[in-house]
């Protein structure tokens, strides 16, 4: 690419936004420009709005460091700058369904991080090695907003990242029925242990929507373009729980699964290792070599050894088994804030990008 894309980040001074800054720190085909958040930080430098909020491990980037924070509902300054935005705002719904829109009839595409548009009929919600062809309804949605340039994409929940993919590797053997409980991170929170003591040496039953999330997600990756809407696949059935638990990074989950064409435990193996996607075939900046890595040994996947296998970009996949009552079972984990969150949103735009869908706006 001759010249880096102009991005800007809304919600930048978030746990989510700020990943994305971290993410996006020397990235070869995009280059934050602009950071944009609630009126409160709107006129400070980046560094004095965040202040000590920052939350990842690495330093804050020195390029953002100086930037002026812009007020994320000046829609039309802040479009003037940049090719495309990330959206990770903290808002209500409706008001995060109505600001994303408001970008994207600015002629200016939006690939989000939030849930408020993934159940929009003509948004696609994608995970690029899963589904990149649903990518293809943007030119309805753009026939609807009445736009040239400007769309909407977003990316599922980060709890269906760790058993999504391997469902889909799995295909061709017909899993009909799925349970699934997850175990995920309190930084899927936006929470750190210092602003959140009273998860250490603790587990918590419940997660506000998460379940539904969990269930109804992966069928809308798995569903089809029809009349230039996304209509959901009927299958597998999927019953899911969500509990938070005490780790900082990283989504893990235990499933079974029921299949009408019995595999192998072999035939299952080599379908995740030789799984891939469009991403690795473009090498694609961000996307992990090896998508989803299978490990033999009985304490594998953990948190601790393997939450940054690929970057924090790959699924890591153990104790796959025979199952008493299900066919089979298994433990996926992945990061839940890279691939679940702000990685998965740069790997989509980076697909859009090298399809045509993002370009330089002037």
């Amino acid at each position: 690419m001759e010249k880096k894309l102009q991005v800007g980040i809304l919600g930048a001074t978030g746990m989510v936004g700020q990943r994305f800054i971290s993410l996006l720190e020397n990235h070869p085909w995009f280059e934050v420009v602009t950071v944009a958040a609630s009126p409160r930080s709107a006129g400070k430098t980046y560094v004095e709005a965040v202040g000590n909020r920052w939350k990842m491990t690495t330093p804050m980037p020195e390029s953002v460091k100086n930037l002026t924070v812009m007020n994320v509902n000046e829609v039309e300054k802040v479009a003037a700058g940049v090719d495309f935005v990330f959206s990770a705002v903290d808002m209500t719904k409706e008001e995060i369904k109505a600001i994303e829109e408001a970008y994207a009839k600015a002629e200016i595409p939006v690939v989000s991080n939030n849930s408020a548009h993934r159940w929009t009929p003509d948004v696609p919600m994608v995970i690029p090695e899963i589904n990149p062809e649903h990518f293809e309804v943007i030119k309805d949605q753009k026939k609807r907003l009445g736009t040239q340039r400007g769309f909407i994409a977003v990316k599922p929940n980060c709890s269906i990242q760790s058993y999504a993919p391997v469902l889909t590797a799995w295909r061709e053997f017909e899993p009909y029925e799925v349970v699934a409980t997850t175990y995920q991170a309190i930084s899927g929170a936006g929470k750190t242990f210092k602003d959140w003591p009273e998860m250490e040496g603790n587990v918590i039953p419940y997660i506000g929507g998460e379940e539904e999330k969990s269930e109804q997600e992966p069928l809308r990756l798995w569903g089809s373009i029809e009349n230039g809407q996304i209509v959901k696949a009927s299958e597998p059935v999927i019953t899911c729980q969500c509990i938070r638990i005490p780790v900082l990074n990283g989504h893990t989950a235990a499933v079974f699964v029921k299949f009408r064409k019995k595999p192998s435990k072999e035939e299952l193996i080599e379908r995740i290792r030789n799984f891939k996607g469009i991403p690795q075939e473009l090498s694609l900046p961000s996307a992990p070599k090896q998508f989803i890595q299978y490990m033999e040994e009985d304490n594998r996947p953990q948190i601790a050894l393997d939450v940054d296998y690929e970057n924090g970009m790959g699924i890591s996949v153990g104790r796959l088994r025979e199952d008493t009552v299900y066919d089979y079972k298994f433990v996926g984990m992945s990061h839940n804030t890279v691939r679940g969150a702000a990685g998965g949103a740069v790997l989509c735009a980076e697909l859009l990008t090298a399809k045509g869908f993002i370009s330089a706006a002037k």
